[in-house]
């Protein structure tokens, strides 16, 4: 595999662990005050409030994660190449688009909005040649 290959795999893993992680905070440890600090929630009754919506949320990006690695194993592995770039691709361009679109939520969200949206861009962009 090419440097460039390498780059990219290593990038797409990145951003896949990413969205792991926002999982892991919207989804499992939503009601914990150091989560609440994270998006800035001010207190666990606006917490159970959105509780039900991060839930869903974080699903959304683990699953956006779980395509990406998936992606990734069939990539290196060698197999349905094709198939791969197209997932990693979609999963990518999807995690971009969820940012961009959390920029529109208001100015505060424009952080966020690049933690979640800079890697799976330029894993994009260094997947398109393959």
């Amino acid at each position: 595999m090419s440097v460039l290959g390498i780059v990219a795999v290593v990038v797409v893993a990145l951003a896949a662990l990413l969205h792991i992680y926002i999982f892991v905070l919207e989804s499992i440890r939503w009601m914990q005050p150091s989560t609440w600090r994270i998006f800035n929630v001010r207190n666990r009754e606006q917490a159970e409030i959105l509780r039900p919506m991060a839930y869903n949320q974080g699903f959304y990006n683990l699953f956006l994660a779980i395509g990406a690695i998936a992606g990734l194993v069939l990539f290196v592995d060698g197999t349905l190449v094709y198939a791969a770039r197209a997932l990693i691709l979609f999963c990518t361009a999807s995690m971009t688009a969820a940012a961009i679109v959390l920029t529109t939520t208001g100015p505060g969200y424009l952080r966020p909005a690049l933690i979640q949206g800079t890697l799976p861009l330029i894993g994009f962009v260094l997947f398109l040649p393959f």
